[in-house]
């Protein structure tokens, strides 16, 4: 299969996936997408188990834990190349700002559209940010460092 083709199945497997199940952290957000995504790529991932965070503080306390303060840094020290957000293709990860400071991670589809999960829906939905803070290039099957 075509990579670019392979890399449009698998982002739009993964917004088919989440689309519809409302955000509930520890479960269903933006972490456990990228997580998802990352391995329907071919990539492992390791989290905490589901349902072992649940309000911003112990989300933010799993993160520290694995010696991070971001989502940026966790994605940095998780070995994915940085690109430039504008260069994102279909299946890359971006990072979005948010109300914490931790960052959003989000997949890319195409045209600058992600998809992520915002307040003013129910689930995974595409959108078309306006800001973002990182992004990275997500290989098909290839581990980061290798």
């Amino acid at each position: 299969m075509n990579e670019m083709i392979a890399r449009v199945a698998a982002a739009q497997a993964t917004l088919d996936q989440w689309k519809g199940k409302p955000f509930k952290l520890g479960r269903a957000d933006c972490v456990r997408v990228a997580a998802s995504h990352l391995r329907r790529m071919g990539h492992r991932v390791k989290l905490p188990p589901a349902g072992s965070y649940a309000t911003a503080r112990s989300a933010l306390k799993a993160l520290k834990n694995r010696g991070f303060s971001t989502l940026v840094e966790a994605m940095d020290g998780a070995g994915f190349d940085r690109i430039a957000p504008a260069a994102a293709l279909p299946g890359d990860i971006v990072a979005l700002p948010d109300d914490m400071g931790i960052g959003c991670l989000t997949v890319a589809m195409s045209n600058g559209r992600v998809a992520g999960f915002h307040q003013d829906t129910i689930g995974l939905e595409v959108l078309q940010p306006s800001q973002y803070v990182a992004a990275w290039r997500v290989s098909l099957g290839v581990k980061p460092g290798r």
